[in-house]
């Protein structure tokens, strides 16, 4: 039998666009993990066809690499807010991480989000400044910002014994090299592996006692094997064809026999025979699991404690597609269909939750943030669903008998000459009040904001447009405050077609003094579907199926002078910003629409109201 390795279990975590993902391509690169005809792809980790497009990591994936004789089990995490579950499922996972800080943005939220769940768990933290090769950065401040945040996270968590003294490496994911020192030559990621393998970082906790012990931290499915589910081993051995004991959220105890187990072996997995205390195994042969639940040993039933995770803060109603041209563009229509489709979403993802609704057509779902929900969308309209989505909104909480609304800390770097114009954007229309104002360098100034939640939903995509995409945004969840009164969804209203057809170019040249138009020529409409964004408060209904009369007198080729403005690009993320709550987004595998909820025109009010 030989000899096994030492383990390590690390996470890589960091706010968004940190550069984690580029450094964990670094460290399989050069610690010899891919053989060598093998390619190399970039930002191998982000593996899903969302996730490369949009240049994020969604959901956090693990790998394995042997270096120096310590196998080091690695956790590639996401960075954006509102994909934290991922981030609070994997630290069950881990007993180090490496946190990953801008040299020149330095510390933002969810810095600070991912900091405050290592410390609450006693995980070991060895902090990496990256991009030390921009021009821009600024090493010095960030180390003073780095320490400041320790500190003020170990007074808020009463962690009086923590010890602050965490070593510092500096490093360019990009380039492929890390150091101890900044005066260190720039060769190689290898200081960067070997403080990976030392002994700072302990070897996983194991629990004492007899018996099996296993919590469930995500789920996996194989088209050979089945379900799987995947998870650190706390206690004990598991073995092959074993009898094994899963327990559920309920208390409910089903035995099943483990029919293979695999661990993870570079970017892929290997079938072993058993498997140790400590060691991220996944297991086959049981059905039925969800994220938290524990499998135990036969003889001794001892479920571990249940993922505890922050609670959703915003809710999005989801129903079928109801509008007159359902059935044209997708195959999956029914109600059933899209509760499969939910159930399943929220199996994989702890940070979701959905619920049925008052109408059998329409159901409700959950979760951190507004690109969250829309990335689960997402991957419904590509597996072929039609559905309708509603404007998203906050979740109220009354706590000592007042009505309270999730408030959120923003953090905003923008150029100078935008501070003006930001500042207004969000004081004055979504109530926000500014915390803080540093300036950074010589051309870029930080803001600090607390604002409702409610005030950023369909904010983001207006700040890269007042900010010429110059800006960087993020945000925490805070907590809990007053509900501080009604605000509007939008500033302006809606240009909704009033009959169905073809939009013609004619009708639409002489509607652009109307306003914004979210149409191309050709595109079939139905009377209630949005076109555009009126230029005054209130909605207008127009004809835009309206075609030029034939004349005795009309000179042949006199249409082909039209020429219309380019339009929006009709995103899932852009729609869910931009409408108002008595709006639907009406989502096809084909094309993004957006349309009213109450179609007929007779029937509705163009007089916009403050609520929203």
């Amino acid at each position: 039998m030989t000899e096994k390795l030492n383990l390590k279990n690390i996470a890589i975590v960091a706010h968004v666009d940190h550069g984690k993902t580029t450094l964990v391509d670094g460290i399989l690169g050069q610690s010899n993990t891919f053989g060598e005809r093998e390619e190399i792809v970039e930002r191998v980790m982000d593996s899903g066809e969302i996730e490369k497009e949009r240049g994020i990591t969604i959901t956090a994936k693990n790998c394995a690499f042997n270096w120096k004789g310590t196998r080091i089990n690695l956790l590639d995490t996401p960075g954006h807010a509102d994909f934290g579950g991922e981030v609070e499922r994997s630290l069950m996972m881990v007993d180090g991480i490496l946190l990953l800080v801008d040299a020149s943005e330095g510390c933002l939220p969810q810095t600070r989000f991912v900091l405050s769940k290592a410390m609450e768990q006693d995980i070991k933290i060895g902090v990496v400044i990256n991009k030390i090769d921009r021009p821009d950065e600024r090493i010095d401040e960030v180390i003073e910002e780095i320490h400041d945040l320790f500190l003020d996270l170990a007074t808020m968590l009463h962690k009086d014994d923590f010890d602050l003294d965490f070593p510092i490496y500096f490093s360019s994911a990009k380039e492929g090299y890390a150091k101890k020192e900044m005066e260190d030559e720039s060769v190689d990621l290898h200081p960067l592996l070997d403080f990976m393998a030392s002994d700072y970082f302990p070897e996983p906790k194991i629990n004492e006692g007899e018996g099996f012990q296993l919590l469930v931290t995500n789920l996996t499915y194989s088209s050979y094997l089945g379900p799987q589910v995947i998870g650190r081993i706390v206690r004990g051995v598991v073995k092959k064809n074993q009898q094994f004991i899963h327990c559920d959220e309920n208390g409910r105890n089903k035995s099943f026999k483990v029919s293979n187990i695999q661990e993870y072996d570079a970017l892929g997995t290997k079938e072993v025979e058993e498997g140790h205390a400590g060691e991220i195994v996944i297991l086959s042969g049981v059905s039925g699991a969800k994220i938290g639940d524990s499998i135990c040993s036969p003889d001794k039933i001892d479920p571990l404690p249940r993922i505890e995770i922050d609670p959703p803060t915003v809710s999005v109603t989801v129903s079928v597609n109801t509008s007159p041209n359902s059935g044209q563009e997708g195959d999956y229509l029914t109600s059933r269909k899209l509760e499969e489709f939910l159930e399943n979403a929220c199996r994989h993802n702890v940070a979701l939750k959905y619920s049925p609704t008052g109408d059998p057509k329409e159901f409700e779902l959950k979760g951190r943030g507004e690109l969250q929900l829309a990335i689960v969308f997402e991957e419904v309209r590509r597996a072929g669903f039609e559905l309708m989505l509603a404007r998203p909104k906050v979740l109220m909480k009354e706590i000592d008998g007042v009505k309270s609304e999730p408030f959120e800390l923003v953090v905003i770097d923008i150029p100078n000459n935008d501070v003006g114009t930001i500042t207004e954007a969000l004081s004055n229309d979504r109530k926000g009040l500014m915390k803080n104002l540093v300036q950074i360098g010589d051309n870029r100034t930080r803001l600090e904001f607390e604002i409702p939640s409610r005030g950023l939903i369909g904010y983001r995509s207006q700040f890269l447009t007042d900010t010429r995409g110059e800006g960087i945004m993020s945000s925490q969840f805070l907590g809990y405050k007053p509900f501080v009164g009604e605000m509007r969804a939008r500033q302006n209203g809606a240009i909704i077609s009033d009959r169905g057809g073809r939009a013609t170019p004619y009708a639409l040249f002489n509607l652009l003094s109307v306003g914004r138009q979210y149409i191309e020529p050709g595109e079939t409409v139905f009377e209630g579907q949005v076109i555009g964004e009126h230029s005054k408060i209130n909605d207008t209904n127009v004809n835009c199926v309206r075609e030029k009369h034939l004349a005795a007198m009309r000179t042949a080729g006199k249409d082909v002078n039209i020429v219309l403005p380019p339009v929006q690009e009709r995103t899932l993320e852009w729609a869910l910003d931009w409408i108002d709550s008595d709006e639907w987004v009406l989502v096809t595998p084909k094309i993004v629409r957006i349309r009213k909820k109450v179609l007929e025109a007779n029937k509705r009010s163009v007089v916009r109201t403050k609520k929203g």
